[in-house]
């Protein structure tokens, strides 16, 4: 059962999608989508908000190309601000899943 994501994280999603190699809006979704084991679903009216917020702040860069279905898409990639905000933000996430799970006993 697909469950809601913490306020916050879907930029630190999309970016982490995107780190794997250049994509449209909706191959996003889906690259989410998939490394959750089906676990996350995001609402294209989300993330497209999100893509403009990133892209307004420099983290990434978007072309327009072809996607693998023939059709007129974004396709988006990190800029060098977007991987050091990637790698900061996933170095956060980790110290806090780490401390959450000692403060409510999963690491006992």
């Amino acid at each position: 059962m697909p469950v809601s994501i913490l306020p916050g994280t879907l930029e630190l999603l999309i970016l982490n999608a995107i780190s794997a190699g250049p994509q449209h809006g909706y191959g996003i979704l889906l690259r989410i989508e998939r490394t959750s084991g089906g676990n996350l679903l995001i609402e294209q009216g989300a993330l497209y908000p999100a893509l403009y917020r990133l892209e307004t702040q420099n983290l990434i860069d978007s072309d327009w190309g072809v996607s693998e279905n023939n059709r007129r898409a974004k396709f988006y990639t990190l800029t060098a601000a977007g991987r050091k905000r990637l790698k900061e933000e996933l170095s956060q996430w980790q110290q806090l899943t780490k401390a959450m799970a000692l403060a409510l006993g999963a690491g006992a």
